[in-house]
């Protein structure tokens, strides 16, 4: 059975998700913007939280770690490369390593580049990744710590996991994120429908998270950076993918 997966709004405009194994009842929580949304969430459908995992160290993904571990005891997992910045880990990890959460063992992603040492977590059997700050719904995070080589090559790993699965992103800044899409491919059909559907959700106050890897695929212009077109939309015609996707960068941080 795939695990459960519930998104929680936190904070102004964050995201933690909640994946529960029902066979076993082990639950973890994917990053822990602040702890009382996430507590309410737990024993509403009577869950036991058993772990947290972290994907990287802002504080916007990490401020309720302390008093959620308090309440519930779970285990903490987390980067090895970020452990410094990080809670005080149970479990340091990096890339290629296994977190198991009842009957599913999910992998861990080094997707450094908006901070190094940032890590996602893939869920294949339940066919999700937890990308926080990397891979964003139809964007990216910017590049505080890592250069565009590094996140494109962060980006690069996600974008080869298989299409169906559901990305589950740390923010809702879906709709300026899509507004930039459409400033270099105005005529994209996809991106158009996503934008319709997305500003329908936002009217009904409703998450836009988590997406499709098919839809970021077909709308994201970071993931898109290796196409001509997109090339040729911000005047890097013949450039490498690395550098034209450092140029879009450049200009959603102008936009």
């Amino acid at each position: 059975m795939p695990l459960d997966l519930v998104t929680i709004p936190c904070l102004k405009d964050n995201y933690a998700f909640l994946i529960h194994d029902t066979a076993t009842g082990a639950t973890a929580v994917i990053d822990v913007p602040e702890s009382a949304p996430i507590q309410a969430v737990l024993q509403s459908r009577g869950w036991k939280l058993t772990d947290i995992l972290i994907t990287h160290h802002h504080d916007d993904h990490i401020a309720g770690v302390a008093a959620l571990q308090g309440a519930t005891g779970a285990r903490v997992w987390g980067a090895r490369a970020d452990a410094h910045r990080l809670p005080p880990l149970d479990h340091a990890l990096t890339e290629g390593d296994s977190v198991t959460i009842g009957a599913e063992t999910g992998t861990v992603i080094d997707v450094s580049g908006h901070t190094i040492g940032h890590i996602a977590f893939h869920f294949p059997e339940s066919g999700l990744v937890f990308t926080a700050d990397s891979l964003m719904a139809a964007g990216c995070g910017r590049l505080f710590e890592g250069t565009p080589d590094i996140m494109w090559a962060s980006l690069a790993k996600l974008a080869a996991l298989p299409p169906e699965t559901l990305v589950c992103s740390g923010h809702e800044y879906t709709t300026s994120n899509i507004r930039f899409a459409l400033s270099l491919e105005p005529g994209n059909a996809a991106l158009i429908s996503r934008a319709s559907k997305v500003a329908l959700a936002r009217e009904d106050v409703r998450p836009t998270v988590p997406s499709t890897l098919s839809e970021e695929l077909a709308t994201n212009p970071f993931l898109r950076a290796a196409l001509p077109e997109l090339k040729a939309a911000v005047g890097m015609a013949g450039s490498s993918d690395a550098e034209a996707f450092a140029e879009i960068r450049r200009r959603k941080d102008r936009f």
